[in-house]
């Protein structure tokens, strides 16, 4: 499990550096990659899906 944690904490990482992007310079690095095509449509819902596995996060120290 702390494989996929850590795989999901990455992709949520490069999610934010993504939305930064987007919000600062109002340049969209995942668009200019892949397009407006499905396969953004792919990455965006996998660093949503990060986002949310991550969230376990918050509360691991809770079990240690």
């Amino acid at each position: 499990m702390e494989i996929l944690q850590k795989t999901c904490l990455v992709i949520t990482i490069i999610g934010a550096i993504n939305w930064g992007l987007i919000g600062i310079f109002d340049f969209n690095l995942v668009e200019m990659i892949f397009g407006s095509n499905g396969i953004a449509r792919i990455v965006y819902t996998l660093v949503g899906i990060a986002g949310l596995i991550n969230i376990g996060l918050l509360f691991r120290h809770f079990h240690d």
